[in-house]
């Protein structure tokens, strides 16, 4: 390859990165609505569990079809941890809120403090150093869904509250290691053997739920059912810990200040929510707070050497990065 096709390239991979986040988003913003489709006539912890064995089927398929090689010894922690907060944590506490009594547009909203969650989670956890002007979008934007959180609760948390802020702490954390390990080996790759790593629980315990629990399935939940097991659970990775590779775990993260304005333009289309007067003030801030973000300073500190048998992406070794 010549010096001219490799700039070509690095540019391609530079410029897909934040479409690649912003895919992943716009994947997962339809979650909640899928997540009450199924609700209509499965048991919770079934929405919340079952997803994950089905989805692991697809993952297994998908890796068997390119003869995929295991991941490394030093490659499962990180794996597991991304099972742990993706592929447990979020589903389940998320789709018991909604039992619980959440809205899908108020779970959205809390959700959106996820972006912040994720960045401080990948300044521990992945070397990434965002400047001020990073943190200063990022918390202009928190603040944001916080205040418009509050105002759609009537000023009070509820059980319900306590349940999303719990699947967005587990979510911030298994984000962040998808996105780490994205960078020695492809997104699709991180999330499809973090499922097949959780088949000893995920496929027991939802053949349990199946035989011991009340199932009504009706054309909406087989449609949600099926929404978040083949596209929340597995293709939106895809997309998510790709871009997370490309342009940085902070950077991308940032990318999800839109998913609760997208949610709840979804929650008022497919099930009738009221959308109240706060909703486009909010979602101008957002929008203005993701393109500063882009727009700052994210230091990376590179690994020492790239580890045995692993893919490293080439964005991801430079020390600094810019939007």
């Amino acid at each position: 390859m010549t010096d001219k096709d490799s700039a070509t390239a690095r540019r391609s991979i530079a410029l897909s990165g934040p479409g690649l986040a912003l895919l992943g988003v716009l994947a997962f913003s339809f979650s909640f609505p899928g997540a009450h489709y199924a609700l209509d006539g499965l048991d919770p912890y079934l929405v919340g569990v079952g997803r994950a064995a089905v989805a692991a089927l697809l993952a297994a398929g998908a890796l068997a079809a390119v003869t995929a090689r295991p991941p490394a010894r030093h490659q499962i922690r990180g794996l597991l941890a991304v099972g742990l907060g993706v592929v447990f944590g979020f589903p389940v506490l998320s789709t018991l809120a909604l039992d619980a009594g959440a809205s899908v547009s108020h779970s959205a909203v809390v959700i959106g403090l996820l972006p912040a969650a994720t960045a401080i989670t990948a300044s521990l956890r992945t070397g990434e150093r965002p400047s001020r002007g990073f943190w200063a979008a990022a918390a202009v934007g928190a603040l944001t869904i916080t205040v418009f959180t509050v105002a759609e609760g009537g000023g009070r948390l509820t059980s319900a509250d306590l349940l999303l802020v719990g699947a967005l702490l587990t979510a911030a954390y298994g984000y962040a290691e998808g996105g780490r390990l994205s960078r020695e080996m492809p997104g699709w790759r991180v999330i499809s053997w973090a499922l097949v790593l959780a088949t000893p629980v995920s496929v027991p315990v939802t053949l349990v739920l199946m035989s011991t629990t009340e199932q009504h399935w009706t054309r909406e939940a087989v449609l949600g059912f099926g929404y978040v097991s083949a596209f929340s659970m597995f293709l939106g990775f895809f997309a998510w810990y790709a871009g997370m590779g490309r342009i940085g775990v902070a950077r991308a993260s940032q990318f999800q200040l839109a998913q609760p304005i997208m949610t709840l333009v979804w929650s008022a289309w497919l099930l009738g929510e009221h959308l109240d007067g706060l909703t486009w003030p909010a979602a101008l801030v957002v929008a203005i707070c993701v393109a500063w973000s882009q727009r700052a300073r994210v230091r990376t500190s590179p690994p020492a050497s790239a580890p045995a048998g692993g893919e490293r992406s080439p964005v991801a070794a430079r020390p600094t990065m810019k939007g």
